[in-house]
């Protein structure tokens, strides 16, 4: 029974892990000068994911910046851009039966088992459009899953994790 507890607590920690993120930006910028944003679309055409998910990731993103109060524009003050990267963790769970207390009935054997769970990280870039220089970046990293039942929600959770540090606080 304690290890269907704890294989369960594990489970659903594993499940809903959480988003940790971090930013950083130039200080020598004023950002309350941008108003205006677009995609920067060389950067994102490098991405390596899915066009769903892109196009997931730049709808989160178009939200949370009108949020913000900046609007899309044709000539934009700032622009964005995002890359991805994906890593594998591999997490061994070594047991033995021997429990609590000591029983000269059973010999324990151990048991172990081996599980596997990709950590996603998402890069939001923002580009000063005049000077082309990286201003602001926020990273977002957790657990994915491909076989999340609402893929827009999770991505829109990464996306408003990280866009919650933009403008920086001074």
């Amino acid at each position: 029974m304690k290890y269907f507890v704890l294989f369960f607590t594990f489970f659903l920690f594993a499940s809903c892990s959480s988003i940790r993120v971090f930013a950083d930006h130039d200080s020598s910028i004023d950002f309350s000068k941008y108003t205006t944003f677009a995609f920067f679309k060389p950067e994102i055409d490098q991405v390596k994911i899915s066009d769903l998910d892109k196009r997931r990731i730049l709808k989160a993103i178009d939200a949370e910046m009108s949020i913000k109060g900046l609007s899309k524009s044709e000539t934009p003050d700032l622009l964005i851009g995002f890359t991805t990267k994906a890593k594998e963790q591999i997490y061994i769970n070594n047991q033995n039966n021997w429990g609590w207390g000591f029983n000269p009935w059973f010999w324990g054997s151990n048991f172990n088992s081996v599980s596997t769970r990709t950590e996603g990280t998402l890069f939001v870039n923002i580009i000063d459009a005049a000077t082309k220089q990286l201003v602001w970046q926020g990273k977002g990293k957790g657990g994915l899953q491909e076989n999340y039942k609402d893929r827009d929600k999770r991505i829109a959770l990464f996306v408003q994790s990280i866009i919650s540090n933009y403008p920086p606080a001074e």
